[in-house]
């Protein structure tokens, strides 16, 4: 291989691919970017078995090759160059880069023993805009499972129907969902890894085009003109969520959502070893106490208007906080739905396409 490249594009590349190259002693390719030429461009590829990145970028094309090399070093290397353009030649699993001012080698590995990543053909079964993605897995994200004891909630769940893109995710202490109004031919719904998610917000955050969704067996690839994410499928049936979500409410009440989180993370400073703090809503204000035998105690008032009966409850104030942080109007509904029942937070607005649910703490 015998290329030249501009260091910016290529080091914006090592970037996105690098966070999934794996530390993984027993395998020491998965330690290693695959560089390869292909079609005309330069093809930057990582993997950890799980998820798989393959980032293109032009170049100017002497001759074709490929070669996989340490990414750590070869990551550090460019980033430090100020140069415009690189020279890369590859002979004997061997990389030689050379700018006006710089010349070295870096020792590669074989490139056929680098793990393939699977090509997903076919028609895209969906087109997402990148803002619409981003958003949707960002509102859901803090409520997938982080243990692996149910795989299936270890992933945030997409479910397409023909009008529309359901994005859920749950860790049995809360849930949230997400509806967008997005046309499909076809219905199916999958358990995307949350490793996966966390790549896929990052590249929805640097891009403005759509992301095309293709779907293989057991795997699906998140595509755009430089960039695709293969990764696998989380196996198994995710729980009937719906049926937690209640249809109606005992009370209901509004409040300034920045008002609301400002005072719940004062009050969380006083919380108990179980994070709670306690809600007593009533006609004109919202109160919040919390105890600690070591720290103290904490009591404020917040002005908020209620429909129905005043109520109390008590919740976890960091999962109180994740929710509201994810509403997007000035005010937030909370729901009251019954005791022992979920705690329903809603943005401002009269369609109800997001929702959050947390369930309370027994007193």
């Amino acid at each position: 291989m015998k290329i030249t490249i501009n260091q910016k594009n290529l080091l914006k590349a090592l970037t996105t691919t690098e966070r999934i190259v794996s530390r993984n002693p027993s395998l020491p390719i998965l330690n290693n970017i695959l560089l390869k030429t292909e079609n005309g461009r330069l093809k930057v590829a990582a993997t950890n078995l799980e998820i798989g990145i393959n980032y293109y970028i032009g170049a100017k094309i002497n001759e074709t090759g490929e070669i996989a090399v340490p990414a750590r070093i070869f990551s550090d290397f460019i980033s430090n160059l100020g140069e415009d353009k690189i020279t890369l030649v590859t002979k004997n699993n061997v990389l030689s880069l050379s700018t006006s001012k710089y010349k070295t080698q870096i020792l590669g590995l074989d490139p056929k023993d680098f793990p393939i990543i699977p090509k997903i053909k076919g028609d895209n079964f969906s087109v997402i805009p990148s803002k619409i993605l981003k958003n949707s897995l960002t509102a859901v994200f803090d409520s997938v499972a982080v243990s692996e004891t149910r795989p299936e909630l270890s992933g945030v769940y997409m479910s397409f129907s023909s009008n529309q893109v359901v994005f859920a995710a749950t860790d049995s202490f809360r849930l949230t969902e997400k509806i967008n109004e997005l046309k499909h031919k076809e219905k199916n719904s999958l358990i995307i890894p949350r490793n996966t998610v966390t790549e896929l917000i990052r590249l929805a955050s640097d891009i403005q085009d759509d992301i095309a969704i293709k779907l293989g067996d057991n795997q699906v690839a998140f595509v755009t003109n430089d960039i695709e994410i293969v990764s696998r499928i989380i196996d198994g049936s995710y729980p009937d969520y719906k049926k937690v979500i209640p249809d109606k409410f005992i009370s209901k009440t509004l409040v300034k959502k920045d008002e609301l989180e400002k005072n719940v993370r004062l009050a969380g400073l006083f919380s108990s070893s179980i994070a709670d703090i306690k809600l007593s809503c009533n006609e004109k204000n919202i109160s919040l106490t919390a105890k600690n035998s070591d720290k103290g105690d904490i009591q404020v008032s917040i002005e908020a208007v209620l429909k129905n009966e005043p109520f109390d409850i008590s919740i976890n104030h960091h999962y109180l906080l994740d929710g509201l942080k994810i509403i997007p109007t000035e005010h937030v509904i909370i729901e009251y739905t019954g005791h022992g029942s979920p705690l329903v937070l809603r943005p401002e607005q009269v369609n109800k396409d997001l929702v959050y649910l947390i369930m309370p703490l027994r007193n």
